[in-house]
């Protein structure tokens, strides 16, 4: 007799959360998400052009479906606990239906094929424009997409299918994504040219840059080495923007450390210094996913990066 009851239970639960599913419109979630933003359903309205009364109806019909409030007041500037859980699943949920009505026209809009790349920033400058030229002479009709992004937006695109192609900065373990060694990279102290620690003769070393202002970032957490980790734990600044921290570097007061050839692309005005117990390098990857829409040009792009002189490359960045 529990055990009917259980069942019937379940199917109950199933068949009220399909109900809520198909009564739960996008444009719903897209008209609470805007009031939760704007605070206010006068701008909400503006942003959405649609009036007062129908935002609110629709913000109602949502609450209706839900069973509670998604709102402390009518004034819609405070969301409730609830509230504040549905903003943030309605919003990834936005993002991604965006997305792909975006691929989809992409898709419609490129019938002789379409490769999405997505890149860490100092690896796309470097060899993004030669590959994309000779991609385009030999298919004329290709569309690409390139975007230039840390190394786990990456990951989140190639795993969600929003690319085709990924370069990263470490060796990650993905289901269905091949991945091919690129090469590596010298980790050493990035400083202004006024800094004492690009003033003095000898290397510096790990226990030199204990002493000063350090700015810990994403790449410098790749970095395993048990000394540098205790030396830089307390660091009271993270900055993982590679634009943001240069700039803040080139003032004098701080100090950090990544990739030589990250420097020498993101700003010519600072200094790196090899670390004179440090010798790690950053490792870089090629991803693929195994599957994909147009499989004869990702392979194309594969086996010309893969066979690209990226020793050469790195050697001229580094001059």
């Amino acid at each position: 007799m529990d055990s009917c009851a259980n069942i019937s239970q379940i199917h109950i639960s199933e068949h009220y959360f399909r109900e809520i599913e198909v009564a739960i419109k996008t444009e719903m979630l897209r008209c609470f998400v805007t009031v939760a933003q704007t605070g206010n359903l006068t701008d909400a309205a503006t942003r959405l052009g649609k009036t007062q009364s129908a935002i609110s109806m629709t913000l109602k019909l949502l609450e209706e479906n839900l069973g509670k409030r998604l709102f402390e007041s009518d004034r819609k500037n405070r969301l409730t606990p609830l509230g504040a859980h549905v903003f943030e699943l309605a919003q990834t949920q936005l993002r991604q239906f965006d997305y792909t009505v975006k691929a989809i026209q992409s898709s419609a809009n490129s019938p002789q094929g379409l490769i999405r790349i997505a890149s860490i920033p100092s690896v796309a400058s470097l060899v993004f424009p030669a590959t994309i030229e000779i991609l385009t002479k030999h298919n004329p009709g290709l569309r690409i997409e390139l975007r230039d992004s840390d190394t786990q937006q990456v990951i989140d695109a190639l795993l969600r299918g929003q690319a085709d192609i990924g370069i990263v900065s470490g060796k990650h373990s993905l289901n269905g994504i091949r991945q091919a060694h690129l090469f590596s990279d010298q980790f050493g102290l990035i400083c202004a040219p006024t800094h004492p620690l690009a003033r003095q003769k000898q290397r510096p070393t790990i226990r030199d840059i204990s002493t000063v202002n350090f700015i810990t970032n994403a790449l410098s957490s790749l970095i395993k080495n048990p000394s540098f980790h205790s030396a830089t734990i307390e660091s009271k600044l993270a900055v993982h923007n590679t634009m943001s921290l240069t700039a803040m570097v080139r003032t004098g007061r701080w100090v950090t450390v990544l990739p030589k050839t990250v420097v020498k692309i993101e700003s010519s005005e600072l200094i790196f210094r090899q670390i004179a117990d440090l010798p790690e390098h950053r490792q870089v990857f090629l991803l693929m996913r195994e599957k994909t829409p147009f499989p004869q040009f990702t392979e194309e792009i594969w086996r010309y990066l893969t066979q690209f002189d990226w020793d050469q490359l790195t050697q001229l960045t580094r001059q």
